[in-house]
Parts: structure tokens; sequence; C-alpha cells
């Protein structure tokens, strides 16, 4: 039975990565930035599969979003139809830009910011930092305890410092080890890779 288990198993890139828990205990001042003319956020009433994964994986495939990419179409239906969980698209122009995902977990665990990204040709186009002020006051809007986000080395460089300055404070920061999937085609920096 060992070996036929070990037959079975998936070729797996085991990565290395500092994921940073960060968060936020009360909604920023000032006002927020604006968006470059041509975008503007809509939340999708209901998010189809196809269309979830299409954002997901072009917003991630630089920086080894993967573990949505490795669940069954059934879940992520699932998780879709979750009142508490919603999706938010950028659109420049009439083409998706980015998305942020939040989840409402209420009472004492507050909202969770779990995805958050431009797509390639929008990143460095004026767009990021008014998309985060906007998922952030998004998530405040419904009056939570407090507002969580992580992010990690694998993520693009200037995602930890753009949530620091919306105002989230770092809470810790744990090296973890991944097994990426192979079969996912996914390129991984060789910064990231263990052994």
């Amino acid at each position: 039975m060992g070996a036929a288990a070990g037959a079975m198993r998936e070729a797996v890139t085991r990565i290395a990565v500092d994921v940073t828990f960060l968060r936020m205990d009360a909604p920023p001042e000032g006002p927020a930035p604006a968006f470059p003319d041509g975008a503007a956020m809509t939340r999708v009433a209901r998010c189809s599969v196809p269309f979830y994964r299409y954002l997901y994986d072009t917003v991630g495939r630089d920086w080894v979003w993967w573990l949505r990419r490795t669940v069954a179409d059934e879940e992520v239906a699932a998780l879709l139809a979750r009142p508490e969980v919603s999706i938010h698209v950028l659109y420049q122009d009439g083409e998706p830009a980015g998305f942020y995902e939040l989840e409402r977990r209420g009472g004492d665990a507050g909202t969770n910011l779990s995805y958050f990204g431009l797509m390639p040709h929008a990143i460095g186009r004026g767009m990021g930092t008014a998309m985060l002020r906007h998922a952030i006051d998004t998530a405040w809007s419904d009056g939570p305890r407090m507002l969580t986000v992580n992010t990690c080395t694998a993520d693009h460089p200037r995602a930890l410092p753009n949530y620091v300055a919306a105002g989230f404070r770092i809470l810790r920061t744990m090296r973890e080890v991944w097994p990426v999937p192979n079969r996912l085609g996914l390129r991984i920096p060789d910064r990231l890779r263990v052994g």
C-alpha cells in the first residue's frame, strides 16, 4: 500500500514563502484617491465560476496563486454563493483590470480581504492605490470589528508596503512551505524553490 500511495502522489514543486498577516482596527481618515479616467469598480452580484477563475488565474499567475486552482468547480461555486463573500472587479475602459474578494467573517473575526490584485496589463498604471482604498472602504461600510489581510514573498514586491501605507499594521510573519502542483504550469521563481 505504501508504494502504491507514493506512486499516486502528485508531482509538486515545494516553495518557501514568508507570509505576513496584517490588521486594521479603524477605517482610514481622509479622502480616497481617485481612479484614473475610464476606471471604475463593480461588485459582481452573482459571479460565475468561469469568470472567477479568469480573474484569479490572470491576476495570480505571476505571483504563484495556486490554492484555488486546485479546488473543484463545485467548491468554488459554493464559496461564491456564500452571502458573506463578495467579488469586486476593477474595469478600465470596459475590460477587467483587477479584482478583490472580501469575506465578512463577523464577530471578533471581522472582515478579511481574501484576494486583491491587478492584472498584468494594469500594473503600474495608477490604479492599485485607489482600488485598495475602495476595498478598505467597502469592507468598513459593513461595520466590522477589524479588517485583515495577508501577503507573502511570492506576491508583488509592492504588496506589503502598499498595505502598510494604506493603514494596515503587521501582526506577524511566518515561514510556510507550500507544495505547488506541477500540473498547474505556474512559473515558480528560483528564489522561492526549496531543495
